[in-house]
């Protein structure tokens, strides 16, 4: 076996053009993943393929243009822009003699290196060793059998199995550790839920501002920098409007088939985005990929079940445009869907907090409920939202329930429940 390499400064890029919308990714994004990651790209491999090719990912020929281009640059880590299996990771290191990492990979590795609290570290941690797991024989196949001998017989278990066993422990262990800080977000969540103060929370494509932004509106200093992933960690500061206040929740940046295993990973801290009443999707409109990030950050939304939160659409960076002025675009109905604004420059700011405060000021629904008792489930999800005013039992044994809760909230408990709590409103 080669010596693996722990980092590497010279990296390789590998960035393949697929026909299936589902594979193709964008080149200029894993040179600002690379460069975010703190690696300098001395080359770039490119080509196009119908479908990966199951021993290299990119076919015998490129594979040995890819090892002449490692040899040639001097380069010690090979960056894929796509996902790869563990087989076709091993298979390109033995053939480039130097690390290979996939696009995965390559995102965990920033996580890691942006996490900088103690939930954001075990956040990383748990998605990183959920994708080690199926990896794990890469780098030890010198100890994947057992061998006998004197000094060489062991507990009965295989190196490869030990460091399963101890990779489930940790798992579990780090899972734990995150239901403890779910629980105590749950406590924060009712706590301000009681308080009647409404949450808006700000998603976005990677990069789009959105730190940015929430320094400008509510005057902190939440780490921003031009550059992929900046913000991991989430961070809650009140906004003041014209007439009441909001919380303002900054988030993780979403991106282009982002990995599942930071998704589940990171359960703890999309709860705030889909426990929110109001989504300001900001959105880089100075950006030539504009319309596709708009679209991959809605799959994000769709795959945290955050989809039928309202959103607020937010284009920042008009500075970077010539033409565009601040202003609110509106619907048919009066309501604002769409502001202009330039966090940077501050421009905008007013209309924004105008189209906020028109959008959750008010709109709070108050209901009287006759839920039957075969429909009692219903109940401790209305106590979960801290939205239960008053509760009796009448002589049939159906719970009399007075409800006040958000908009958003109801209708969002409608939607699951399709339609049926609509039956049981009397008053």
């Amino acid at each position: 076996m080669f010596d693996r390499y722990e980092a590497g400064e010279k990296a390789v890029l590998v960035h393949i053009d697929f026909a299936d919308d589902e594979r193709r990714e964008d080149l200029t994004e894993l040179q600002l993943l690379v460069e975010s990651a703190g690696a300098n790209a001395v080359g770039t491999i490119t080509g196009s393929r119908n479908a990966p090719d199951r021993k290299f990912f990119v076919g015998s020929g490129k594979a040995e243009e890819l090892a002449a281009m490692v040899a040639g640059t001097e380069a010690n880590v090979v960056i894929f822009n796509h996902a790869l299996s563990p087989a076709q990771e091993r298979n390109l290191e033995m053939l480039c003699l130097c690390r290979v990492l996939d696009r995965t990979t390559l995102i965990l590795d920033i996580f890691a290196q942006r996490a900088r609290t103690h939930e954001g570290k075990l956040q990383v941690e748990l998605a990183q060793l959920r994708h080690m797991s199926t990896r794990l024989v890469r780098g030890w196949t010198h100890l994947e059998r057992q061998k006998g001998g004197i000094g060489l017989r062991g507990p009965g278990e295989t190196q490869l199995e030990t460091d399963r066993r101890l990779l489930r422990g940790r798992i579990k262990s780090i899972n734990r550790r995150l239901d403890k800080v779910d629980k105590q977000r749950q406590q924060s969540r009712r706590a301000r839920s009681r308080s009647d103060l409404s949450t808006v929370s700000l998603v976005g494509y990677t990069n789009a501002g959105k730190s940015t932004l929430f320094n400008a509106l509510t005057s902190s200093d939440v780490y921003a920098a031009d550059q992929l992933f900046a913000t991991l960690d989430p961070t809650l500061r009140k906004l003041e409007l014209k007439d009441h206040s909001v919380i303002l929740a900054d988030t993780v940046g979403f991106i282009r088939h982002l990995p599942h295993d930071l998704v589940a990973a990171f359960k703890a801290t999309l709860q705030e985005t889909r426990n929110a009443d109001l989504l300001l999707h900001v959105v880089d409109c100075a950006d030539e990929n504009m319309g596709e990030n708009f679209e991959q950050v809605q799959n994000v939304l769709e795959e945290i079940n955050a989809k039928e939160i309202p959103q607020l659409i937010v284009c920042n960076k008009i500075d970077l445009l010539e033409t565009v002025k601040p202003k609110v675009d509106y619907n048919d109905e009066g309501v604002p869907i769409r502001v202009w604004v330039s966090a940077q420059q501050r421009l905008g700011f007013e209309l924004l907090a105008d189209a906020i405060e028109q959008l959750v000021g008010d709109k709070v629904a108050e209901f009287t409920l006759k839920i039957p008792a075969a429909s009692g489930h219903y109940l401790g999800q209305f106590y979960r939202l801290e939205a239960t005013q008053s509760q009796e039992y009448d002589e049939l044994g159906n719970c009399i329930l007075s409800v006040r809760l958000p908009e958003s909230n109801w209708k969002r408990l409608l939607k699951q429940s399709q339609g049926e709590l609509e039956s049981f409103i009397i008053g």
